[in-house]
């Protein structure tokens, strides 16, 4: 027993070192691998649609169509694959519960009464009508709404009519001045990569081939529409948090695409106000520092908010640095503040009284009124003065302008372009 134990030992330790090389070996080809051009992940992409006739979600039943047209071109990297206007047609497939989305529409006491989940509409695959005939993609819903649109002033002509607002304050676009009649629904499309591209968009494709050993550089002032990857709000988020954007619509620049959709743009959370006692409202200030290709080459950038796309309800209003700002509560947010501030008062007023008359025999209801009232005064004022202003709210898949700051060189070194990012994030 102990010789065959003494043969096999010699093998054990021969195929521990084994592995033990083999390891390093991968480990060190994971470290000669570069870290700065890896290709940018496949995903889904954003499909926008204005719907023909106003449809109320919880009453949609599967088998139901609902139709529109989208109201933007849907992109993919450097080819448009179905232009604005296109007549597209959805089929409900079943009915699925979700979280109600986060808003800054009303105070917290009415959110406690509110239902947390509401009933959306299963869509699995959509149908585009086009002039070569018609394509079906695999769509998934993400929201229902009417939307509009904030700017930041300062990001806008200075030639245009200046409104009578407060200065900084939300400035709704000429698109929006006259409401759409139906809401717009905002889908997550699938499959579409190998999308035939137009005899233009090939033309354009390699016009840009052919062009692409001149120097690129982005001028400051270059607008890109962006796509929000994950929620953003100043109560929950942090400073220095991550945020995350794709790009919706191609960059040209010299009628060539130089940044085509689909790169990501990475910013950071630079500073918030969370919503405050006394019912101040909350502020967020965001910036982005970093774009990174389809290919993986990555760039220095410092580019801020211009503008951004929200629900038509939502009380945020852009500043003319870029900076997000919940909008003062109005008369009905404290109507219902004060109402519930009432019946507090009246709940302790009486709970005072009968609890002083449990205890003390000879009390009566004139003798504990002013103590009851004292109380309850003190209570409720309590509760008034803790009341939290509005928040600030971006969700995912909100749709943003952003603008840069600086020029940005598209032919600068991968490797410089990322060691030079953690100092453009620090300014």
């Amino acid at each position: 027993m102990s010789k065959s134990l003494w043969c096999t030992k010699p093998v054990a330790v021969a195929l521990l070192a084994a592995t033990l090389s083999l390891g390093a070996t991968l480990c060190s080809a994971a470290d000669d691998s570069p870290t700065n051009a890896q290709p940018v992940a496949a995903s889904g992409l954003y499909v926008k649609v204005l719907l023909s006739s106003p449809a109320k979600l919880s009453k949609l039943k599967p088998g139901d169509a609902v139709e529109g047209t989208l109201s933007r071109d849907v992109s993919s990297s450097d080819r448009k694959l179905f232009p604005a206007g296109s007549h597209i047609r959805l089929t409900v497939d079943h009915l699925e519960k979700r979280r109600r989305a986060p808003n800054d529409h009303w105070p917290g006491v009415v959110k406690l009464f509110t239902p947390r989940h509401e009933n959306y509409p299963a869509f699995k695959t959509a149908t585009v009508s086009l002039a070569e005939g018609d394509r079906s993609l695999e769509v998934s819903l993400i929201s229902v709404s009417r939307m509009r649109e904030v700017h930041a002033r300062g990001k806008k002509d200075k030639s245009k009519p200046h409104t009578p607002d407060e200065p900084g304050a939300v400035e709704l676009s000429k698109s929006n001045a006259k409401k759409p009649p139906t809401p717009t629904m905002v889908l997550e499309a699938f499959g579409l990569e190998d999308s035939p591209a137009s005899a233009e968009t090939k033309d354009e494709a390699d016009s840009s081939e052919a062009n692409s050993s001149k120097p690129d550089t982005l001028p400051a002032g270059t607008q890109c529409k962006i796509l929000l990857l994950g929620d953003v709000s100043a109560s929950r988020s942090r400073p220095g948090d991550v945020v995350r954007a794709r790009l919706l619509e191609p960059v040209l620049l010299n009628s060539k695409v130089v940044v085509p959709a689909g790169s990501l743009f990475e910013g950071r959370v630079v500073k918030k106000t969370p919503p405050r006692w006394l019912s101040r409202s909350g502020s967020l200030y965001l910036t982005f520092t970093q774009l990174t290709l389809p290919e993986g080459n990555r760039f220095p950038i410092t580019a801020s908010l211009a503008g951004a796309e929200l629900d038509q309800s939502s009380h945020t209003r852009m500043d003319s640095e870029g900076q997000l700002r919940g909008e003062r509560p109005g008369v009905a947010w404290m109507a219902i503040n004060l109402g519930v501030t009432a019946g507090i008062s009246k709940e302790v007023d009486d709970g005072i009284q009968l609890v002083i008359e449990a205890l003390v025999s000879t009390a009566t209801d004139a003798s504990t009124a002013g103590t009851a009232r004292i109380v309850s005064s003190c209570v409720s004022g309590i509760y008034l003065a803790t009341r939290k202003g509005r928040d600030v709210v971006l969700p995912r898949f909100t749709e943003m302008d952003i603008s840069l700051d600086r020029p940005v060189s598209l032919h600068a070194p991968a490797q410089l372009a990322a060691s030079t990012i953690p100092a453009a994030s620090e300014k």
